[in-house]
């Protein structure tokens, strides 16, 4: 995401910004961020709202703290005025809300960064947006080989033969080197997966490779070891070459930080975002 478009977004949640009078605790209406994060319908904004309410509570936090249902007044046609439902939200809400959206829509993308960060600095947003673009594709990498690992099974291919066929792809897509191999230039222990250091567009070409293995699998019914690899392969050197034409060679780009310390900072980063979010006044606590 550009510069200038984070500085927009960023100038755009600032300015729905509200505070509670002498509390100290800032907050946002939920019907203030809806077009903001990219949704049309309240009811569609709701099914995220909900969702984030039970990961909060989850989480082990008590959802009145964050998230207050409050009935507001709106204009309607010749002067007329309607109630509606709405969410006073705290930032660790807003921060809920925007992971459970899509991270592929910049507004969530951006969202769920700016709300993670208790300064305003665009400079950090920007860090940690590149941090969350790492970790979501990862997980959707974790995802699709996981589907691809049921895909097999079901034609006849094991554990064993799913590590062999990764493997094969792996070297397609690194040039002749092999999973151990990268793992070596990288100083990877042997137990560890070697995505877990590979940089974000690197694992996005994997996952790339992962998901047109699985779309041809299931629709030309490959069967067996010997076909899938052909198929993994030949998706894994169609992804190198792509890459190629932009002058990037994936066995060349340095690997990144372990990403399991990453999730571990993120986790403790939540923990201390909804501390300093604050509780919102009045509530039953339950």
């Amino acid at each position: 995401m550009k510069s200038e478009t984070v500085q927009q977004l960023q100038s755009r949640f600032d300015a729905l910004s509200r505070a509670i009078p002498d509390e100290g605790i800032e907050f946002w209406f939920a019907r203030d961020l809806m077009e903001p994060l990219g949704y049309v319908r309240w009811e569609n904004f709701l099914t995220a709202i909900n969702r984030a309410i039970e990961s909060c509570v989850t989480t082990g936090y008590k959802a009145d703290d964050h998230f207050r249902g409050v009935t507001k007044m709106i204009e309607i046609g010749r002067g007329g005025q309607r109630p509606v439902e709405d969410f006073m939200l705290t930032r660790y809400a807003c921060y809920l809300i925007a992971q459970n959206g899509d991270p592929r829509k910049e507004p969530i993308a951006f969202a769920q960064s700016y709300f993670a960060m208790q300064t305003r600095r665009q400079e950090l947003i920007e860090d940690r947006m590149r941090l969350q673009a790492r970790l979501d594709a990862r997980e959707r990498l974790r995802e699709s080989e996981k589907t691809l690992s049921q895909n097999i099974y079901e034609r006849g291919v094991d554990d064993a033969g799913f590590g062999r066929i990764r493997s094969k792809g792996d070297a397609a897509l690194f040039g002749g080197h092999t999973t151990q191999a990268m793992k070596d230039r990288y100083g990877i222990t042997q137990t560890r997966p070697l995505a877990d250091f590979l940089p974000t567009l690197t694992i996005a070409a994997k996952n790339l490779a992962t998901e047109m293995t699985n779309h041809n699998v299931q629709q030309e019914d490959l069967r067996g070891e010997v076909a899938i690899t052909s198929e993994h392969v030949q998706n894994n050197e169609s992804v190198r070459h792509m890459l190629g034409q932009r002058g990037i060679k994936p066995e060349t780009l340095p690997p990144e930080e372990d990403i399991k310390k990453l999730e571990r900072r993120v986790k403790a980063d939540e923990k201390r975002l909804e501390r300093k979010s604050g509780k919102l006044p009045g509530g039953t606590g339950e």
